[in-house]
């Protein structure tokens, strides 16, 4: 079964129903994962997490079907739930379609295409569903951020609308947080619908934009290695999470492959980013930031990027102790990378 981002959210209970190998792919990290954790979240009784990552499983590729033939000594649930990148996880899927299955997969693989390997391999099965989401445009978070405004009985023009969505960095996760606080503020509900503004934004906002991940990402993407120094220690005395920290990035990254193909190799960053601002598709805010980090970044030199911050993630999963550490040493490559690439 394959499904386009828009049908996700209607099918997502029908494919649990159906289906028990989940393929989640596509250029926005933040919309696979959510859609990763939809899925698990409708299963009825999910049971016991075993986890996998692409490289392990393209170093043995029978593993997974194993897994997902075993049981446990006393015979508990479990769900398979594996990290990839690309389709690096294509052989082992193959192993694992090849035989029954006692246990669902899950699988996120940002890089991946629904015109891959593993796409083709699962997509006009019965039992597999398969899904790819893109960057979203600041229009359509714009427009989701209203539904959710909406839905908790506030009622709010578009401005604000698209000002949530902007300071939210494009996450819809983040966007519905502010909302829910923007809703308890008013003391709004579906019965008591409430006006809301631009000022009482302003009033439950905790902090400045300074104080937000903006400019760390600014300083990052844009090769500004003069300010990284003061923006790390920023984020050290301000306390934010270094997995946050990094989703930011990653959600930047993300914007930036979206607006990078519909562009195009030949295109130029500064009138490109204008028209994309004219037509309401970026925040006027953060249209100088996009045009210096999209003239960095694009191509072969965007898709390292992605992969380098795939990778980064992953180490601050697995040595939590050490993100600090971790995520300051990749940032800091990164930004030096960005530097060079004027």
């Amino acid at each position: 079964m394959k499904l386009t981002q828009k049908d996700f959210p209607a099918q997502a209970a029908r494919a649990v129903r159906d289906c028990s190998v989940f393929f989640f792919c596509g250029s926005d990290e933040a919309s696979v994962q959510d859609a990763a954790t939809r899925i698990l979240h409708l299963l009825p009784d999910p049971g016991e997490r075993v986890e996998f990552t692409g490289a392990e499983l393209r170093r043995d590729t029978a593993r997974l079907g194993d897994e997902a033939r075993s049981t446990s000594l006393f015979g508990d649930r479990r769900y398979l739930w594996v990290r990839a990148s690309g389709d690096e996880a294509h052989d082992a899927l193959e192993v694992l379609v090849g035989g029954e299955r006692l246990w669902p997969v899950i699988v996120q693989a940002p890089g991946a295409t629904d015109k891959g390997k593993c796409a083709k391999l699962l997509e006009k099965r019965d039992d597999a569903v398969v899904a790819m989401f893109y960057p979203p445009d600041l229009r359509s978070v714009t427009a989701s951020v209203r539904g959710m405004a909406s839905a908790a009985g506030l009622r709010m023009a578009n401005d604000l609308a698209e000002r949530i969505a902007a300071a939210s960095g494009l996450d819809t996760r983040l966007a519905q947080s502010e909302v829910t606080k923007l809703a308890l503020f008013l003391d709004a509900s579906p019965e008591r619908p409430r006006d809301a503004d631009m000022a009482s934004f302003a009033a439950i906002g905790a902090t400045t934009e300074d104080d937000g991940l903006n400019p760390i990402v600014n300083a990052v993407l844009g090769g500004d290695v003069a300010r990284l120094g003061g923006e790390l220690k920023r984020m050290g005395e301000i306390g934010l999470n270094p997995v946050g920290v990094l989703l930011a990035v990653e959600r930047r990254a993300s914007q930036l492959a979206g607006l990078a193909a519909r562009m195009g190799p030949q295109g130029d960053a500064r009138s490109f980013i204008e028209g994309e601002k004219a037509a309401r598709r970026v925040f006027w805010k953060d249209a100088d930031d996009l045009t210096r980090q999209l003239s960095r970044w694009h191509g072969p030199t965007l898709e390292r990027l992605v992969d380098r911050l795939l990778i980064l993630h992953r180490q601050l999963l697995t040595n939590s102790q050490q993100a600090d550490l971790l995520l300051a040493q990749g940032l800091a490559e990164i930004t030096r990378a960005a530097a060079r690439k004027r």
